[in-house]
């Protein structure tokens, strides 16, 4: 299965709706075609999507929020009960009653799907225990050889209703989504690897042996490292050239033998290798932490070259790392994030008519608007801070 498009509405903290679209909106020029997946082609035109897709913006502007709403919608998708996904946090300012509209568009064996899905906050009054619920849901469905344009892709209209929820019908859960009849006659689902748990915990979270070659590209001292999870205790062996192997029992423990770029580089790249494998959706916030530049730069590009990513994984991530950018040769995979009065995602594409403009100078000089710190702010701060002294707030207090 394949996402093309989430559209959220109503969603706490946003300003506007969210607005995210796999599916790419700018013309695909031959040369574009390498580095997109297509999708499905019919005799009118071929859909392509973007195979990494950016979210950038400054400190606090929402970029967590709008990839754990992603991670939400995908878990959603997979018929994971509401109450258990891990993201369901983003709905936590929903007042009882208040309803939110989720709407995904999703391709699958020549059919192109429309799940509309309604998810209010109940509030039970014996325990004052909090619960989502589906309140409606409905699932379009349409032959994908008749799709004539992009923008019929998502025009439903004259498509029939495949499943309409049903109070009525006890078998479902009501914090479970119709999408698990469909999962279950398609034996499918959009695999994803979601990283976002790790984001301020950067310890092991994937055992098994790791490549060679991985190893030697994160830390060329590493001569291998390997762990076993066959006992009760991890069996874990690590040696670096030049030393005595390294036998260690817990996980934790191999903070104390590699660096964080090294532990974070095994987790994002083996997560990524079996979203190669599987076709997945890889999430991962704030890319660039305890990474160098050309260990991020190289993930972007694995995700965007067909001889490694052969199976059309997606990666999605957050970023503040301006530079990475300028790897894109397109503008619609990139959302610039801002937090005036509520979150919005804008896509580049929208701002950035020109593909050919160096997307980080655009980015740092402020030409897209509150993607650099405001200038009155930096201007009090500098203030502030050239007229501390040491010793004089002591010397007050006497």
């Amino acid at each position: 299965m394949r996402l093309l498009k989430i559209f959220i509405n109503n969603m706490p903290r946003f300003k506007e709706n969210i607005d995210i679209d796999f599916i790419t909106k700018q013309r695909v020029a031959e040369n574009d075609k390498e580095k997109l997946f297509n999708v499905f082609s019919n005799n009118y035109t071929e859909f392509y999507t973007n195979q990494a897709i950016s979210f950038i913006g400054l400190n606090a502007s929402g970029k967590t929020t709008i990839l754990k709403a992603i991670s939400f919608v995908i878990n959603l998708l997979n018929n994971e009960a509401l109450n258990n996904i891990k993201s369901k946090e983003i709905l936590n300012d929903l007042s009882e009653g208040e309803k939110v509209t989720i709407t995904s568009f999703f391709y699958n064996e020549n059919r192109v799907y429309k799940l509309e899905t309604v998810i209010e906050k109940k509030i039970n009054p014996v325990d004052n225990e909090e619960k989502l619920i589906i309140t409606e849901e409905k699932l379009w469905e349409k032959d994908a050889n008749k799709i004539r344009t992009k923008k019929s892709l998502f025009d439903f209209k004259d498509s029939d209703i495949r499943i309409e929820r049903n109070e009525k019908e006890q078998f479902l859960l009501n914090d479970v989504s119709v999408m698990i009849a469909i999962n279950k006659e398609k034996q499918s689902n959009f695999p994803v690897r979601d990283m976002l748990m790790w984001t301020n915990h950067n310890m092991l979270n994937i055992l098994g042996k790791f490549p060679k070659e991985l190893l030697t590209f994160l830390d060329p001292s590493i001569e291998y490292f390997k762990c076993s999870v066959e006992k009760k205790s991890a069996d874990i062996r690590l040696k670096f050239y030049g030393s005595e192997e390294i036998i260690l029992n817990r996980p934790s423990e191999i903070e104390k033998y590699l660096s964080s770029g090294t532990i974070k580089g095994i987790n994002v790249f083996m997560n990524a290798l079996l979203c190669f494998i599987e076709g997945g959706y890889l999430i991962v916030d704030e890319l660039e932490n305890h990474f160098n530049e050309e260990i991020v730069t190289t993930l972007v590009r694995f995700f965007m070259n067909p001889s490694v990513n052969r199976n059309g994984a997606t990666l999605i991530y957050s970023t503040h790392y301006s530079e990475l950018l300028d790897e894109y040769e397109r503008n619609d995979s990139i959302y610039i994030v801002r937090n005036r009065g509520g979150i919005y995602a804008e896509n580049l594409s929208l701002i950035l008519k020109r593909n050919d403009i160096k997307k980080s100078e655009a980015y740092e000089s402020g030409y897209l608007e509150g993607t650099v710190p405001v200038y009155e702010a930096y201007m009090a701060l500098k203030k502030v801070l050239s007229s501390v002294r040491i010793g004089e707030d002591e010397e007050e207090n006497e």
